[in-house]
C-alpha cells in the first residue's frame, strides 16, 4: 500500500476543513489504491462498492450508449470526489473510469456513505457541488451540440481541457496527461477524422502542437477565439 502523504491530503479543498481527529477518521477507514495507466477503477453497470477520490494523476470517463457508442463524458483531476452512485440514487456506476497515467486513489466502502456525510458535512457539501457542476458541464455540452458548428464545439472542449489540467511551459499551455484525438472526437460528439483535419489547420495556424497524445496549446487567445466564433 503506498504511504499517505497527509500534506497533500490536507491541501486538498474536501479534507481542509476538517480537524486532525476527523481526518485520522475518514483515512483510517480508506483505502490507498495506485491505478496503473489504462487500468479501470469501475466499470459502467457495475455494482456500486466504493466510492473514491483521486490524489493523483488523471482519470478519463467515459459511458457507453444504448446504440453502442462510446462517450467521454469527464476528467477526474487531482482532489476530484468521483464514484458517488449513492449520492446519485442508483446502485451502479453510470460511466467508466479508466487511468490516463499513473494514479493513486483513495477508496471508502460505498456501505460508509451515509455515515461520512452525517458526520463530516465537508463531504456533504463537496458531493452536493460535484453533482451541480457535472450537471453544469452536461448543460453546456448540450447547447454546445444544438447551437455551435463542430470547430467550436472542439474548440471548447480543448479550452476546458487547459482550464483544468493545463501546464504553461515556455511554448505555450500543455495537457498534462494523454489526451487524444478520440478523446476529444467523443468529448464532442464527432468524428475521428473531423478532430484530425481541425487539429491539422491549428498546427499550420500556430494555435496547437500535438503529438503522442501530449497536446500543447500555443495560442490559447486565438482558440478562444475560435471557441467564441470570433475572427482572428
Amino acid at each position: 500500500m503506498p504511504a499517505l502523504d497527509r500534506s497533500l491530503i490536507r491541501s486538498m479543498a474536501l479534507f481542509e476543513r476538517m480537524s486532525d481527529d476527523e481526518l485520522d477518521d475518514v483515512l483510517s477507514k480508506a483505502n490507498v489504491r495506485r491505478v496503473p495507466s489504462g487500468q479501470a477503477v469501475f466499470e459502467q453497470g457495475k455494482t456500486a462498492t466504493e466510492f473514491f477520490v483521486l490524489l493523483n494523476g488523471r482519470l478519463k470517463v467515459s459511458r457507453v450508449t444504448p446504440n453502442g457508442q462510446q462517450v467521454m463524458v469527464r476528467v477526474v483531476n487531482p482532489g476530484d470526489l468521483f464514484g458517488i452512485a449513492k449520492a446519485l440514487q442508483r446502485p451502479d456506476y453510470p460511466g467508466t473510469a479508466v487511468a490516463a497515467g499513473e494514479s493513486l486513489v483513495l477508496a471508502w466502502p460505498m456501505a460508509n456513505w451515509d455515515l461520512f456525510v452525517d458526520h463530516h458535512p465537508s463531504l456533504a457539501v463537496n458531493a452536493m457541488q460535484t453533482i451541480g457542476q457535472r450537471l453544469q458541464e452536461a448543460q453546456t455540452r448540450i447547447l454546445e451540440m444544438a447551437t455551435e458548428d463542430v470547430e467550436r464545439r472542439v474548440a471548447h472542449a480543448v479550452l476546458r481541457l487547459v482550464q483544468q489540467s493545463g501546464k504553461k511551459e515556455a511554448e505555450g499551455i500543455r495537457i498534462d496527461f494523454p489526451v487524444s484525438r478520440q478523446d476529444v472526437a467523443e468529448m464532442t460528439g464527432t468524428t475521428l477524422h473531423t478532430v484530425s483535419r481541425l487539429f491539422s489547420a491549428w498546427e499550420a495556424q500556430g494555435i496547437v502542437k500535438g503529438g503522442r497524445q501530449k497536446l500543447l496549446v500555443r495560442d490559447p487567445h486565438g482558440l478562444m477565439l475560435i471557441a467564441e466564433g470570433r475572427e482572428r
